[in-house]
């Protein structure tokens, strides 16, 4: 049997058999609505599982007991648009009432390690499909952080709005033998022409085209901002995601 070439996906030995396992139907929209929270709640992977299920398509997550922390992908249905800070770190920035996207209740939060030998956030397709488009915004805690600046991170375009800074979402992808299919680049927030008038922080949600990454098995995610430090980036490393349509 085939090694997987993604090998922090939970019980994945063989991505290529997966991916022959079914057809598929016409268009699929993964929205986390089959997942089920309580209200104003969240999933972070503290029971282990080492990942989730939603539409038959497979989320990474890696949790940390001892400290509490996870990386790779979460699920919630909190709507906190206004508190800044780590403590509100599952919430999706879309002003003014957040939630998910399209009136949705949930959506799914992604974290982005900061050390190299950690997995990106992953997501295997359902059998037989090919990336269409997705939703994406920021986390309150991203957005709040660099439209405020906070103890960690500047505050965006500086005290005059001109510093060029950016926070960009790179999306990858992978046939299932691990082969790169192409990429997309996403800009959460954009200082970059040095016109404060121009400068944006995305606070909705907003459809990005996935149809440049082929017939792509496998998406990675990956960020980069203009603010960083010894440590990496300053800038809170988290985005939020939804209704990915898959064809």
């Amino acid at each position: 049997m085939r090694r997987s070439a993604f090998p922090w996906l939970p019980g994945i030995v063989g991505v290529g058999l997966l991916l022959t396992a079914r057809p598929a139907s016409a268009q699929t929209v993964i929205d986390f609505e089959d997942l089920g929270l309580p209200p104003n709640s969240y999933y972070n992977g503290a029971d282990g599982a080492g990942g989730f299920t939603s539409r038959g398509a497979l989320f990474n997550n890696t949790y940390n007991a001892m400290y509490g922390t996870w990386i790779g992908w979460s699920y919630s249905d909190t709507r906190d648009v206004t508190t800044p800070g780590f403590m509100n770190q599952y919430s999706a920035y879309k002003v003014p009432h957040g939630g998910g996207a399209g009136r949705s209740a949930t959506f799914a939060v992604a974290y982005v390690s900061q050390d190299p030998t950690d997995p990106p956030p992953t997501i295997l397709l359902p059998p037989g499909t090919a990336p269409a488009s997705v939703r994406i915004t920021n986390s309150t805690y991203a957005a709040l952080s660099m439209r405020d600046g906070d103890q960690f991170a500047k505050k965006f375009g500086g005290p005059d709005g001109t510093d060029p800074d950016y926070f960009v979402l790179t999306i990858a992808g992978f046939d299932a033998d691990g082969n790169a299919t192409g990429s997309v680049d996403f800009y959460l927030a954009d200082y970059r022409s040095g016109d404060p008038t121009l400068a944006y922080i995305i606070d909705k949600w907003t459809k990005v085209d996935l149809r440049p990454l082929g017939d792509a098995a496998v998406l990675t995610f990956a960020l980069a901002s203009s603010d960083n430090g010894p440590f990496g980036m300053n800038t809170p490393a988290y985005f939020a995601l939804d209704n990915l349509i898959v064809r």
